[in-house]
């Protein structure tokens, strides 16, 4: 088999796919980390739906992604950035995802962690900041999923410094029913929640960050932090209380931070995760044995992938974790909420379809490649 694509140079070169799959089976539970994937929405293709309408969800293709997930031992994280909340999935169709994925994590025992933000406002006073926030925090809860309470925009915009930020964070987390996690998502993820924390010096951020889990720890699980800054990461879950998690989010540093070091490790909540999810659990379930060579062995060869999904503007990653599960055969068409399949270049949409040919992450190589010859002939190439 082969596949002709474009050589960056405008012209086409030959590609000879990979003819074997890697043959990774669900397994058994991870044991040495807790490691969620942020799993993206499948769009009903067949809709009609637009940028500015609400999104039309396919259902029954977006839970059984998440039962893909779970078979494989990983939690899935809902409801989050991956599944293009705030960029095509509002709070109403992000609150039906919610409860129609937390009904499911129960039926198959899965673990399952969703959500919470301030997207039902575009801006707000902080008294109305606060209300969105418990008002999705109270979604989450009675589905009967863990919370995460995600950075907010409306916050980010209402907030007149430091202060405001323990104010509302500390309010919510008096309320919680039970340990959240707290979500530190970085400006290159959403340009609007530049200054997060009051401060646009993350040193400055960092000590806002760690007064709020200080002063309510055990109201705290842990913390994911998308920053893409591993020395940063490092330094802050060092200083983290006691049995308070760091969750990784780093897209670009994972394998090492997973791997940890002398002085601990991270766990991990990232959007990689999704199309990487049979592999990523293979990874962490031979680091379960001990084995960090062979761990970094597999994960490592990854992140030429995750780096190119996640190239500026990192915020449209989802475009190509969407193209992976189509040419994977995870969803039948390469379709997105808001339109956002358009999101990217065909040459990146081409190295994307090749590194992960080159990792063996489709299961059936010829109809990852027929589909991308699909793709190619929208855009008049002949492949």
């Amino acid at each position: 088999m082969t596949i002709r694509l474009p050589d960056f140079q405008g012209g086409l070169r030959t590609y000879e796919p990979r003819i074997r799959p890697l043959e990774i089976s669900p397994g058994t539970p991870l044991t040495s980390r807790t490691v969620f994937s942020a799993a993206h929405v499948v769009a009903d293709p067949l809709a009609d739906a637009g940028p500015d309408t609400p999104a039309a969800v396919d259902w029954d293709a977006t839970l059984a992604f998440r039962r893909h997930l779970w078979s494989h031992g990983l939690g899935v994280a809902e409801a989050m950035d991956t599944a293009q909340r705030g960029m095509g999935l509002d709070w109403a169709g992000a609150a039906e995802l919610i409860r129609r994925s937390a009904a499911e994590a129960r039926a198959v025992g899965g673990r399952i962690a969703c959500g919470v933000g301030t997207d039902q406002i575009a801006t707000g006073t902080l008294k109305e900041v606060r209300a969105a926030y418990e008002e999705q925090l109270a979604v989450v809860e009675e589905a009967g999923a863990q919370a995460i309470l995600m950075a907010s925009r409306a916050l980010a915009a209402a907030a007149q410094g430091p202060d405001d930020y323990l104010e509302v964070y500390g309010h919510l987390l008096r309320q919680s029913a039970e340990p959240v996690i707290l979500h530190w998502l970085g400006p290159m993820f959403d340009p609007a929640l530049e200054g997060y924390w009051g401060s646009a010096d993350l040193d400055a951020a960092t000590d806002t960050f760690l007064e709020v889990i200080a002063a309510h720890p055990d109201k705290v699980d842990g913390v994911k932090i998308s920053l893409l800054d591993a020395r940063r990461e490092v330094e802050l879950r060092r200083r983290l209380p006691r049995g308070v998690r760091c969750y990784t989010g780093d897209d670009f540093h994972y394998p090492e931070l997973i791997a940890g070091d002398e002085q601990g490790f991270s766990h991990a909540l990232l959007g990689i995760f999704d199309p990487l999810g049979p592999l990523a659990a293979e990874a962490v379930r031979t680091l379960d044995t001990g084995d960090v060579a062979g761990f970094r062995a597999l994960l490592d060869p990854t992140v030429e992938l995750s780096r190119h999904l996640f190239q500026t503007p990192t915020r449209f990653y989802k475009t190509g974790v969407v193209l992976l599960a189509w040419l994977a055969g995870h969803q039948s068409h390469f379709t997105m909420v808001g339109g956002l399949h358009s999101a990217r270049s065909l040459p990146h949409l081409v190295r994307a379809y090749e590194l992960a040919d080159g990792l063996g992450l489709f299961p059936d190589p010829a109809l990852a490649e027929d589909r991308m010859r699909n793709l190619l002939s929208l855009y008049g190439v002949n492949a």
